[in-house]
């Protein structure tokens, strides 16, 4: 065979390889360090760990590793639960996109949508509502417990407390007590499910009027009110034995609950997994997101707008404030998301919710300096450039303090509908076959092994770790008389 053919022979085959290689779901590597090639497999979009781990050299038989800090990239779980499509601002629990869901639905419906999939028959939630209701009275042990919190104490912390405490008070429902398979069983499962969606607003309001100097008020059954009323209802009932909750307020609540209600793996919501991965009870689990949603870079954002909104004051300050803002020198609160790359678009359902509360209880002073801030930045070139949209932040803390809740209150707000998201994402992951204990790769950059030196030869090093803390007032009395002459 001439090499004229030979050659055309090996263009032919190269080409039907690439049309091959085109047709599957896979990415072809090379390794620079050795020259091989490898080809590694795509599913869903996403190319999984373990074919990076094909990728070996000598002396490392565990194989190329990801490093993601933050998890930006990673996909930590399989879920069909709620969607994002960040660059176009969607939003969907379940397929339904969130604003038919806020404008036809109510919490509770869409709670039963979130945990089982699909919308329920008028059958299916009434006795979903009717379990979840009866549900709402806590044990007297946990509301005496509530009482001895000191009275300056954060609603979040008595919040975290409290539902751990609440899942010593169900022995049958914790694996460590009941074995590894309670959760099998669906009814149980179910009944856990009730009663922390039910519990989570009494708890609340308890915390609210520990707070406040008041006395507890108990769920009000014999009134038959909706999820937000009756919270409403156990948050401001005094001497009026006639007391009714605003059904106009009480249904502004009901939106925000729903817009809140799940967002993906968000920082708590990946904490609820990750303990939920190690068998611990579900109401451990529900505690420790409590606590992720507890930090400042998660559920206090719309706190974190409003102390914003404040220290501009008026509208002649934004200029100022957005010069400072592309200096770096303030942050700009309630703008931009990690996902969403266009207009949160429950920030668009929010601003139209805060137009009908300040109708009801004033208009808030802040708005119109949250509203002339967000034009200026929305014709700046500096956060078009950027993609700084208005997130669902921006605007909810400013129909909290109009509704009269005190700023350290608002992640309990967040948290009372966030509750049903960690709980679909729980009940999902049980029923996942993938679901495994949660052990992230680290890549360690310390010592190598070295040999233990006694206490006598060791000297402070340069530059090492600042070890000493503030001292009390006694402490420093103390300490003053230890050491004078």
């Amino acid at each position: 065979m001439s090499t004229r053919v030979q050659k055309l022979l090996n263009q032919i085959k190269a080409e039907e390889c690439k049309e091959d290689a085109a047709s599957r779901e896979s990415i072809s590597v090379v390794d620079n360090r050795t020259g091989k090639d490898y080809e590694l497999g795509i599913t869903n979009g996403t190319l999984s760990a373990k074919e990076i781990q094909k990728i070996k050299v000598e002396g490392n038989p565990i194989g190329l590793r990801v490093y993601d800090p933050g998890y930006t990239n990673t996909c930590a779980a399989t879920s069909r639960i709620t969607y994002i499509d960040g660059p176009n601002g969607l939003l969907t629990y379940r397929g339904y996109p969130i604003e038919q869901l806020a404008k036809q639905s109510t919490f509770l419906e869409t709670s039963y949508l979130l945990l089982y999939g699909n919308l329920p028959t008028s059958d299916e939630l009434t006795y979903f509502t009717d379990r979840v209701m009866k549900h709402t009275f806590i044990h007297e042990d946990l509301a005496s417990m509530m009482k001895s919190f000191r009275y300056d104490a954060h609603p979040m912390g008595m919040l975290a407390t409290t539902v751990c405490a609440l899942g010593t008070l169900q022995p049958s429902a914790n694996p460590a007590l009941a074995g590894q398979g309670v959760y099998n069983d669906k009814k149980l499962r179910n009944k856990q499910l009730h009663r922390l969606i039910g519990s989570m607003p009494t708890m609340a309001a308890f915390a609210y009027r520990h707070r406040m100097g008041k006395p507890y008020v108990l769920p009000p059954s014999h009134l038959k009110l909706t999820y937000a009323e009756n919270f409403l209802y156990m948050l401001d009932k005094l001497t009026n034995s006639n007391y009714m909750p605003n059904k106009k307020l009480a249904k502004a609540l009901d939106v925000l609950f729903i817009l809140h209600a799940d967002h993906e793996l968000n920082c708590s919501t990946s904490a609820m997994r990750h303990l939920t991965s190690s068998g611990v009870d579900v109401y451990t689990s529900v505690s420790a997101s409590v606590g992720a949603l507890y930090g400042p870079r998660h559920g206090g954002a719309n706190e974190a707008v409003l102390r914003m909104l404040q220290k501009i004051g008026s509208k002649e300050n934004i200029p100022q404030f957005i010069a400072d803002v592309k200096a770096r020198k303030v942050k700009l609160m309630g703008f931009g998301h990690r996902v969403y790359k266009n207009y949160d678009p429950r920030a668009r359902i929010v601003r139209g919710i805060a137009k009908e509360v300040f109708d009801i209880v004033g208009r808030e002073p802040l708005i119109e300096v949250a509203e002339a801030l967000e034009a200026a930045a929305l014709s700046d070139e500096f956060f078009i450039k950027r993609k700084l949209y208005p997130n669902v932040d921006f605007y909810s803390g400013l129909i909290y303090k109009a509704m009269g809740f005190p700023t350290d209150f608002f992640p309990v707000l967040f948290a009372i509908p966030r509750t049903v998201g960690w709980l679909s994402h729980w009940n999902e992951f049980l029923d996942d076959p993938e679901n495994r204990i949660v052990r992230p790769r680290q890549v360690y950059l310390g010592e190598g092994t070295r040999d233990y030196v006694p206490i006598s030869r060791r000297t402070t090093a340069v530059g090492g770790p600042e070890t000493s803390s503030t001292m009390s007032a006694n402490s420093k009395r103390a300490y003053s008389a230890s050491v004078s002459p």
